[in-house]
């Protein structure tokens, strides 16, 4: 990992934001994907989250890399306040679900699930793949509505503020609905 940052922070990629290639009115590609939550490991049906509320749906380049690490805590600390507005989080990273178990038990504070996506498929149906260093994905946020469509995307390599844009998102979509 120590490769990645050093790699990120030569390209100038570490303080560049990046583009989230899912525009807002798109059709969020449905998945499944091996996830845990809280160490325990269940297959995340993106469909069927959606029939409780919104997604908060993140890309993240790695478990327990110092970025990844921050995002989760700080997803884990607002994950109460999406639930009550019946948004659903979860982390995506080409991780194995083994190191994920880990990471959603210590990192994610067992609050939402990760799921893992070590051959790139839901990276990739999001077209969230960093480019120069793959299969990690981009950091992106996105909040997908009930019937399926993106209604906010953030592309940005600093973690802050993938929460309160997401959050802000979610509490404008439950403002209207």
């Amino acid at each position: 990992m120590k490769t990645l940052f050093a790699i990120l922070a030569m390209t100038g990629l570490a303080a560049t934001p990046v583009h989230a290639a899912l525009a807002v009115g798109a059709a969020a590609p449905d998945f499944t994907a091996e996830a845990s939550l809280g160490g325990k490991t269940f297959d995340f049906h993106l469909d069927e989250a959606l029939k409780k509320g919104p997604v908060v749906l993140y890309f993240y380049p790695a478990a327990f890399t110092k970025g990844c690490t921050i995002e989760a805590h700080d997803f884990a600390e607002a994950t109460d306040k999406f639930a009550a507005l019946g948004a659903t989080v979860i982390g995506v990273s080409h991780d194995g679900i083994a190191k994920l178990k880990e990471f959603s038990v210590s990192e994610c504070r067992s609050k939402f699930a990760v799921a893992a996506d070590p051959e790139g498929k839901v990276i990739a149906a999001y077209q969230a793949k960093m480019a120069p260093l793959l299969p990690y994905a981009d950091r992106i946020s996105y909040v997908i509505a009930p019937d399926h469509k993106v209604i906010f995307s953030y592309s940005a390599m600093n973690p802050d503020q993938h929460v309160s844009l997401t959050m802000a998102a979610v509490e404008a979509w439950k403002a209207k609905h």
